[in-house]
């Protein structure tokens, strides 16, 4: 029986292209058939579980927790499997909004020791990291008997491990240009590897997308005979009034309307993320699943989903946001304007080396009125110099350096006013590192 933390590291023993700035996009590295053979030899844990499928280039994480949020609203005994994570490896995996613990993740993944080092044996491949954890999730949720399991694809999704499962519902959050260099330089590329979580049998829920993207999406649905609802379209909101604690907005649905809904999440994306949520909810209707108005509000309501323009602190504002490229980042700015009109930005960024850095610094660079520049716990992040030379262009005032974020932190906290806002941003990873560093989140290991 392997321990936690020696199940860590026999999980981080695998292939982890999550880490590789660039590798092969192909069946080659990435393969459903491998994952399917895996979970062949598990007992195919994944056969008798109803399943809601996200994919997308923003938001997804956040609509798959909004719907995880309302099932269990709702009674449902829900799983949720989303990547990456803030802190702990274990946030992966939840039912019912409880992280898996220690000594489960360690018990699953011993049962699958065995398994796994007979797939080695066999003509196969080894296994990636994703793959197995993908394995290890769904096991888990098998065992938990859940009611409904809510995916994240990881990356992509024609190729992604999660896509082995066949769902009753799926999602697909707006695309942008991300992961270009594996995905394609291109929306209609990029859209093509998204909608290919979409299958027979199963509807399909699309937030507002580009022409382009949308088309590709259009055109899927079509050739699998697979009804498409979107937002902006049968789904519409509208919002309310908001304030720092959050928002409230009416919606009109595919089934019925919802005159009074709040978020405590930020900025108009999130209203875009909770249309695509309740849209994949009100579908289950047809599949004789009824989810009442009442779920729906309360689990809006109650969703947190930390590292996600996140106020930590006040007197000033210190906010961590996850923003990595150009879409998140223009986001994160016209939230900023919106709800901190006037103030003094003080913009806290690192980011990866593979990571659209020019169009992060172009939607950010110019709110600010000091920037820091610092690195991420990576071998991956991209050098606070080599920063500074991408971004200078978009900023014409002196650039700040400091090699960590603790360094970063402190220096922002020393030069802030008391109206001013502390904005920690580029990077998921950072976010974690700041919330760990702050203590703001529960450190779970």
């Amino acid at each position: 029986m392997l321990s936690y933390l020696e199940s860590l590291e026999y999980l981080n023993s695998f292939i982890n292209y999550e880490k590789k700035i660039n590798f092969p996009y192909n069946r080659r590295s990435l393969n459903l058939k491998r994952v399917g053979y895996l979970l062949s030899l598990l007992g195919n844990p994944q056969k008798d579980l109803k399943f809601i499928h996200i994919a997308g280039t923003k938001g997804k994480g956040s609509v798959s927790a909004m719907i995880a949020s309302i099932l269990k609203a709702s009674g449902f005994k829900t799983g949720l499997y989303t990547s990456p994570h803030l802190i702990s490896p274990r946030e992966r995996i939840r039912v019912g909004g409880r992280l898996i613990s220690k000594e489960e993740f360690a018990y699953f993944l011993s049962l699958m020791k065995f398994k796994i080092e007979k797939f080695m044996k066999s003509p196969n491949q080894s296994p990636t990291f994703f793959e197995i954890y993908t394995a290890l999730a769904l096991l888990f949720f098998a065992y938990q008997k859940v009611d409904f399991a809510v995916l994240e694809v990881g990356l992509g999704g024609r190729l992604d491990a999660t896509n082995v499962v066949c769902p009753l519902i799926g999602a697909i959050t707006q695309i942008s240009y991300d992961h270009t260099n594996i995905l394609g330089e291109s929306l209609s590329l990029i859209a093509r590897e998204k909608a290919g979580i979409i299958k027979k049998g199963m509807k399909v829920v699309t937030s507002p997308q580009e022409r382009d993207a949308l088309s590709v999406i259009k055109k899927t649905c079509e050739e699998k005979k697979v009804p498409l609802y979107e937002v902006g379209k049968e789904i519409q909101f509208q919002l309310i009034n908001y304030s720092l604690k959050g928002q409230n907005f009416q919606l009109k649905g595919i089934k019925k309307e919802y005159p009074s809904l709040f978020i405590s999440l930020l900025g108009e994306h999130q209203l875009i993320n909770a249309a695509t949520a309740i849209g994949v909810i009100e579908l289950l209707e047809d599949k004789g699943i009824f989810i009442s108005s009442k779920a729906i509000s309360q689990g809006l309501r109650e969703i947190r989903w930390p590292g996600r323009i996140q106020i930590v602190s006040y007197n000033p504002f210190l906010i961590v946001d996850s923003a990595h490229n150009a879409a998140s980042a223009q986001a994160l700015a016209n939230t900023l304007k919106k709800f901190f009109p006037g103030a003094g930005i003080i913009l806290i960024l690192g980011m990866l080396k593979n990571k659209d850095v020019e169009g992060v610094g172009k939607a950010l660079c110019p709110l600010a009125k000091e920037i820091i520049l610092t690195k991420i716990n990576s071998f991956r992040s991209l050098s606070p110099r080599d920063l500074y030379i991408k971004i200078k262009s978009f900023y014409f005032k002196r650039l700040i350096i400091k090699e960590d974020i603790n360094k970063a932190v402190n220096y922002s906290r020393a030069l802030a006013k008391n109206k001013d806002v502390i904005c920690i941003t580029g990077s998921v990873y950072l976010a974690g590192e700041t919330l760990k560093l702050l203590k703001e989140e529960r450190v779970y290991d």
